[in-house]
């Protein structure tokens, strides 16, 4: 892409979209569409409208509402019928307006529950899903097969990441419906604040999960879009996993709790092992520049800086 190319995020303003915005700004982008009127990606006529008028070269589709298991089993139709509007929308008025190339972002969650560790993009459509987010990981398979089904069509350059589970500054830091590291995070705060002598997590701890810092899924959508074209999709992994347990163990260290951590495994695990093969994008020459760590205690500070008052008295 070049600096002065035009750039549009379909997204709703949520974590990777302005963690894209962000990296896309300190690399020199300033052609970045839509930030002083950004469009409803919900409605086709007044979004194909912003397409005609702005002629976005470069479309970054990161997607539409999307929540922990909590906000998935309240909100399954709402969820689903977001994300399929979204990227029927987002996916048609790109091609429409010949955009040069489009990035959808996938998730982990479009990957069977039982398939092989690490998660092979060969995996996908194979298996059962997770029924906990079941409607959500299937609206994100459509988008997969859609933008596939542009490029086989009609020669859009569209290609696929499916990053592993995001977190960072700029989340959702609300308790019931927010993912797990957000949801924890804000739980330990305001037991520390309160100095109530336990924190209830839900699950039995024993899940493992891979995540990555929503700064490197930035830098590496970038990279992806400067660097890979193939209607083959392409994992986007930070290499390790760590268990409920032991993300709970991490954060309350970061927070400086000192309660303890009550399991409750009467409340659902989800899937009990998501891991991404990432040999691709690693053999492209991307690595990850945050490690798990430190990534929580940069979201923690973004925390106290920008929202813990607000999340205290919603």
């Amino acid at each position: 892409m070049d600096r002065d190319a035009r750039i549009f995020i379909a997204d709703n303003h949520g974590l990777i979209g302005e963690a894209i915005r962000r990296r896309l700004r300190d690399d020199g982008y300033e052609n970045i569409l839509g930030d002083s009127g950004k469009p409803s990606l919900i409605d086709a006529r007044e979004l194909q409208e912003f397409f005609s008028r702005t002629l976005p070269e470069y479309v970054f589709a990161v997607g539409g509402k999307s929540g922990g298991i909590g906000a998935n089993q309240k909100l399954p139709a709402d969820l689903m019928l977001d994300n399929l509007l979204v990227d029927c929308h987002v996916i048609d008025s790109a091609y429409r307006c010949a955009v040069k190339k489009l990035l959808y972002m996938g998730s982990s969650c479009c990957y069977p529950r039982a398939c092989l560790q690490p998660m092979q993009v060969s995996s996908l459509m194979t298996g059962v899903l997770e029924s906990t987010n079941e409607a959500y990981a299937t609206a994100k398979l459509a988008g997969i097969k859609l933008s596939q089904a542009y490029r086989q069509q009609h020669g859009v350059d569209t290609i696929t990441a499916i990053p592993a589970n995001v977190f960072g500054p700029g989340d959702d830091f609300g308790v019931e419906d927010s993912h797990v590291i957000a949801a924890l995070m804000v739980k330990m705060h305001q037991a520390k604040l309160f100095q109530n002598d336990h924190v209830d997590v839900w699950g039995s701890g024993a899940p493992r999960r891979e995540f990555i810092y929503v700064g490197d899924v930035a830098d590496a959508a970038i990279f992806l879009m400067n660097h890979y074209s193939s209607p083959v999709p392409i994992n986007l992994g930070s290499g390790s996993d760590a268990s409920i347990r032991e993300i709970a163990e991490l954060i309350k260290e970061v927070v400086g709790y000192s309660g303890e951590l009550r399991f409750d495994p009467k409340k659902p695990d989800g899937m009990p092992l998501k891991s991404l093969d990432s040999a691709e994008l690693l053999a492209l020459g991307w690595q990850p520049q945050v490690p798990l760590r430190l990534g929580l205690e940069k979201t923690y500070r973004w925390y106290l800086e920008n929202c813990h008052r607000k999340c205290l008295t919603s």
